[in-house]
């Protein structure tokens, strides 16, 4: 009998398997999240458009379906402390329209790394590796200056595949993936770490968009649609 295994699944098996090889431990946290970790914690202001309802899905006690996998950094340094290195795959979810780049819930990755002496220079070595393992190539990549709350600096990392076997539409194209940033100090702050004596670097990306470009799938939609003729064009031979 034939098995096949959901694209979602076997990406973010994939991206847990090479962040384990990186020596990452993995992490999980509740998808109805408290406002305190999933904003407050995270350095987002209280006038930021992203507690907004029409952003963010409230319940009726005040709480919210988490709008990012940072809810678990949150949470994570404030049960473990410093030093920490995690990874943490898991439903996410947005009041947005749906179209063939977005939908109201998808998945995320984000990876934490808080120790002493961490700077820039270990966040770039930890893409790189990441990308040329996940797409079994050379990867060129591209940091640009951007502002996430809980990241200064923060950058929006884009990458360029440059391995022989590159589909046609990606060669020689810089394509975004991912945000990723040093960890605000103030976040570490608030979860009782002295920022004096310790830093760190976050990473976070859209498991869909990684399937997305690797299995050339061009609409979000699909992953969600149950429709078996798109499962069934992922074969899985063990």
């Amino acid at each position: 009998m034939k098995k096949y295994l959901h694209p979602i699944s076997s990406t973010v098996r994939e991206v847990v398997y090479i962040f384990d090889e990186l020596g990452f431990s993995v992490a999980e946290g509740p998808e109805i999240e408290e406002v305190e970790f999933n904003f407050d914690r995270l350095n987002v202001p209280k006038d930021h458009p992203a507690r907004d309802m029409q952003d963010t899905f409230y319940t009726e006690d005040g709480r919210v379906l988490r709008t990012h996998t940072s809810s678990v950094q949150a949470r994570y340094l404030a049960e473990h402390g410093a030093p920490v290195k995690i990874v943490v795959p898991g439903r996410t979810f947005r009041n947005e329209a749906t179209d063939a780049t977005h939908e109201a819930q998808f998945n995320q990755f984000e990876v934490l790394h808080v120790d002493k002496d961490l700077s820039l220079a270990h966040l770039l070595f930890v893409l790189e590796e990441f990308f040329k393992r996940y797409f079994k190539g050379e990867v060129e990549i591209r940091l640009r200056p951007s502002f996430f709350p809980f990241v200064e600096p923060g950058v929006e990392v884009d990458i360029k595949l440059m391995s022989e076997n590159v589909p046609e539409r990606l060669k020689g194209k810089w394509i975004e993936v991912l945000g990723a940033g040093m960890v605000h100090p103030n976040v570490l702050e608030i979860a009782g770490v002295d920022s004096s004596e310790y830093s760190g670097y976050a990473l976070g990306g859209g498991v869909e968009r990684f399937a997305m470009l690797k299995h050339a799938i061009e609409d979000i939609r699909l992953f969600n649609s149950a429709d078996l003729r798109f499962l069934e064009q992922f074969f899985v031979e063990k």
